[in-house]
């Protein structure tokens, strides 16, 4: 179905902000995504700057029955934040960040990033659990849970996550906190964009740098899963102010880099400190008796800078495929897979991360969120598969699927993390969540009935067939 602009008009007098179809200059701009392999043509575009603008946008796409997307970072992997002739729900401009170092609280726009919620909170010296890629939208990230470098020392984003404005399929504008809504409360923690779109979003924010350690060992793929039979006796044991990430990639154009590596497959540890030199470096030692390191690069470093550090390869315009699965150790079974398959790697882009979830993050309750996977202590892989041009997605999409096929026998009591969860049809969905789908349905049917809000890893409503 096609568009006059004259049709959109109603809903340009009803919103500040703009109003963007497929005639209007910058349309290719704003539709765009950040995954190049995900190509939408909305029939029309609200760039939201206020809450008031969300309600007019969503009562617009209900009378005209539109299908509706919402977008923030629109770092979507899927690409469900755009739609094939719907509507577009960008909450890009809402993107203000507003800091009070007194009550370590941040108050965050539903279309910001990582990096202006970073970069707004570090000027007091303090940081919200986030992602590690600063141009993702804090929102998305958020829902499914967010987890990142501070993960086992201050939890999950929605574990620090105070309250939150949501804007409802039928309009309401309500707040969300353990005082008020508290159901809705519970589910957007870990439930996805399913329940509404939040406009705004209270944190609880953390004394972090700002400067941190960073180490960085490259290993060859020979040595790698020595490092990773250690890794499972030195990860667990470490303090919750070292992170490790445990990773396969390609060794970048660095200059850190020695020539002969660089673009040439490698495991990496990254080991971040937020305490002591000292606890930094007795990590790093810990790790270094696998085996000598190809070569490593350990600094301080700004935490700004840390969260931007994959940016670059992480960046608009790649075309990306990825799936991630829990592990509950690094077994030998999993070490065997896993030195099978890394060699298979085709992109010298793609990439597999892993990183533990424990201390903080086990220490909250597993019924106090929605969030899918159980608190338990466990690791989550993502197996990301990046090409420059869609012709060599192919087999990138390949790789990533036979290497997460090969490791579902060792996933444990987990599922995955649903922000990583790749392909998810119902089933999938029901797995991550287990037995808290039932309850998200029960909240869904609440706000929702109509499933509405259903471009996400969606939860339908209860009753509904």
């Amino acid at each position: 179905m096609t568009y006059t602009l004259s049709e959109f008009d109603e809903l340009r007098a009803s919103m500040t902000g703009a109003v963007v179809g497929p005639a209007d200059p910058g349309y290719d701009e704003v539709r765009r995504l950040w995954n190049a392999a995900m190509d939408r043509s909305p029939a029309v575009i609200a760039r939201c700057t206020s809450a008031a603008d969300v309600q007019a946008a969503i009562a617009f796409a209900r009378q005209r029955g539109l299908e509706v997307a919402v977008r923030g970072g629109a770092h979507s992997m899927s690409g469900m934040s755009g739609v094939d002739g719907g509507l577009v729900v960008d909450l890009s401009l809402l993107d203000d960040v507003t800091v009070d170092p007194g009550s370590k609280r941040a108050w965050v726009g539903g279309g910001a990033t990582l990096g202006r919620l970073d970069a707004a909170a570090q000027e007091h010296g303090l940081a919200a659990p986030a992602g590690m890629v600063s141009h993702t939208g804090v929102g998305g990230l958020t829902l499914g849970g967010g987890m990142g470098w501070l993960s086992r020392k201050h939890g999950l984003s929605i574990d620090n996550l105070v309250s939150a404005r949501v804007v409802t399929a039928d309009g309401r504008i309500l707040r969300a906190a353990e005082d008020e809504n508290g159901d809705l409360f519970w589910a957007i923690r870990g439930g996805g964009g399913n329940f509404g779109v939040v406009t705004e979003f209270e944190f609880r924010l953390h004394e972090v740098g700002p400067i941190v350690h960073v180490g960085l060992l490259f290993f060859g793929l020979d040595d790698f899963p020595g490092v990773l039979r250690l890794a499972r006796e030195v990860v667990p044991a470490l303090p919750r102010d070292v992170n490790v990430l445990i990773g396969a990639l390609h060794a970048p154009p660095a200059p850190f880099v020695p020539e002969e590596h660089r673009m040439k497959p490698a495991g990496v540890a990254v080991v971040i400190g937020f305490g002591t030199a000292e606890q930094h470096a007795d990590a790093l030692d810990r790790l270094r008796a696998a085996a000598p390191p190809l070569f490593e690069m350990v600094t301080p470093m700004p935490y700004v800078a840390l969260q931007q550090m994959f940016d670059e390869g992480n960046a608009w315009g790649f075309h990306v495929y990825e799936k991630g699965t829990s592990l509950a150790d690094f077994t030998d079974e999993v070490v065997e897979v896993l030195a099978e398959h890394l060699p298979r790697k085709v992109s010298p882009l793609s990439a597999l991360l892993v990183y533990r979830l424990d201390q903080a993050f086990s220490e909250v309750a597993d019924d106090a969120t929605a969030f899918g996977g159980g608190r338990a202590p466990h690791y989550e892989a993502a197996i990301i598969g990046i090409a420059p041009t869609p012709e060599l997605l192919d087999a990138e999409r390949a790789w990533v699927r036979g290497l997460w096929d090969a490791l579902q026998p060792y996933k444990g009591d987990a599922v995955a993390y649903v922000n990583a969860g790749g392909d998810l049809d119902d089933d999938r969905v029901r797995a991550i969540y287990g037995a808290k789908y039932d309850r998200l349905a029960a909240v869904k049917a609440v706000y929702d009935p109509d499933n509405l809000f259903h471009r996400n890893a969606n939860i339908r409503p209860e009753g509904s067939s």
